[in-house]
């Protein structure tokens, strides 16, 4: 666990933040494959390209177990649903989706809309 903090990226422009929720199957194989598919070296460029291609600046995605938590930046004008439906028709989109389905705890053929839940900030610090 890194007690240090992570470092985030800074921009030229004001951004906003998503920030969303996934179980995974509760199963320590399935999870550790699950980790393996998003690493840097596993993780598909197509995938990556189609992240940037909508607009999104920065995604993060940690771990606890088996439940997940994303951030997603973007800038200020970003339309989520445009974005979210544009990223679905992406090259070899629902192939990955397929694919991280059966880490997931989700519908069959969930788009990763339907799969990461929004949630809903209830604190802030600043302002």
């Amino acid at each position: 666990m890194k007690t240090e903090g992570y470092k985030v990226k800074s921009y030229s422009q004001p951004v906003k933040r998503y920030c969303q929720t996934l179980s995974l199957r509760d199963n320590p194989e399935l999870i550790e494959a699950y980790r393996k598919a998003h690493s840097k070296e596993e993780s598909w460029p197509e995938i990556r390209a189609g992240i940037r291609e909508v607009g999104i600046l920065e995604m993060e995605i940690y771990i606890l177990g088996s439940k997940l938590f994303m951030i997603v930046e973007t800038p200020l004008n970003f339309d989520w649903d445009k974005a979210m439906a544009k990223l679905a028709t992406l090259p070899r989109q629902a192939e990955w989706e397929e694919y991280v389905a059966k880490f997931q705890q989700c519908a069959e053929g969930a788009t990763s809309d339907e799969k990461w839940q929004m949630m809903e900030r209830m604190f802030y610090l600043y302002e």
